[in-house]
Parts: C-alpha cells; structure tokens; sequence
C-alpha cells in the first residue's frame, strides 16, 4: 500500500533525543517538512553509516525547514547504549537526530516498511510536507544504504513544485537548475533546450 499523497500515520512513542529519553509525538513535526526514516536495527552494520549520515547532514535539513527521525524496532534503552557507545567501539556516539524505538513494530507496519520474516524495518525514507502528507516514499531492501544527499535533493525539488504552481522538476535536476512547465509545450521547450 502506497502512502504517496496520503496523510503520514500518526505515532506516539519513546525516543532518545539529545541523549535523552522522552516520549516523541509525531504530531509536532506538523507545520515543518519532515523526513522520516526506518533502519532495520541498532549495533547492527549498514545502519550506523545511515544514522551518522542522517545525523552530520542535519544543519543541511534545518536550512531547508526540514526535520530528520529515525526509528527503529529497538528499544529505546537500546538506543541510548547505542549513542552511549564510542564510535571507535561500534556506537553512535552523540547524534543531532532523534532515534524513535517501535518495539511494538507498529509504526514500521502502518508506514507498510516492516519485514515480518525478519521482525525488522526495511530502509524506509519518507519525505513528508509541513500538513503531513507523504510526498515521497523510496524502500531498500537490508543489505543496501540510502544516499542522505539524494534524499536532500528531492526535499528540495518537492519544496520547489509546492511553492511553484504549474512547475515540474525533470530527472536529475538539482537545486538552481531549470525546471519544466506542466504542459506538453513546456517538455517540447525544455527538451529542445537541454537534450540535444
């Protein structure tokens, strides 16, 4: 089930933010864009280049308006060894990220992200705008990574349309870089402008 142009499920549940534990309600991220993304579990190998990646751009996201956070079926004790743990030792060390725990793996099955043979959350990525809707879901399978600066590109190309009515952004655009209009003259244009 696609959760594309649908409003984002709603959740309510632990997290370690700024290393600490409190109770993280999806709810206050309304009014800001929003990236939320599933990573399969914590002291495990492919998911802490994620989180770090997620983490360091954080500055990045914040100048576009946008939140990041993670969530995992770990608990949230283990969350907080994890960010406890050096990185030298295989941990976290301090994020600038908030890790929500879904022990109960019902966050990861409402965004339809859970591997039930594995009890684990796929690599998930939802882009979800300032009213909560999904504009963008992308879903890895666990052996492969997500480019954090992929998914920053196509924040800010969804930004862009919302805020340019009647605009469309072709493949590979990046930010600055011409976009299309929605009209069958508008592709003719840009395509006889650009691919020659």
């Amino acid at each position: 089930m696609s959760l594309i142009g649908k409003k984002a499920p709603d959740f309510k549940a632990p997290a370690v933010v700024n290393g600490e534990i409190t109770e993280f309600d999806s709810t206050s991220l309304r009014g800001s864009w929003t990236v939320l993304f599933f990573y399969p579990l914590d002291f495990t190998f492919v998911c802490p280049t994620e989180i770090l990646a997620f983490s360091d751009a954080a500055e990045d996201f914040a100048k576009v308006g946008a939140k990041i956070v993670g969530a995992s079926v770990d608990s949230v004790y283990t969350h907080l060894a994890w960010i406890n743990t050096p990185r030298e030792k295989g941990g976290l060390g301090p994020i600038n990220i908030p890790l929500v725990a879904d022990l109960g793996k019902t966050i990861a099955k409402d965004y339809d992200v859970l591997d039930e043979n594995a009890g684990v959350a796929f690599r998930g990525v939802f882009i979800i705008d300032p009213e909560g809707t999904v504009q963008s879901a992308i879903i890895n399978n666990l052996a492969v990574g997500r480019n954090v600066q992929e998914v920053l590109r196509t924040l800010k190309a969804f930004q862009y349309v919302t805020s340019h009515e009647g605009e469309v952004c072709p493949a590979n655009w990046d930010e600055g870089a011409d976009t299309m209009k929605a009209t069958p003259e508008g592709v003719a244009e840009f395509l006889a402008s650009h691919l020659k």
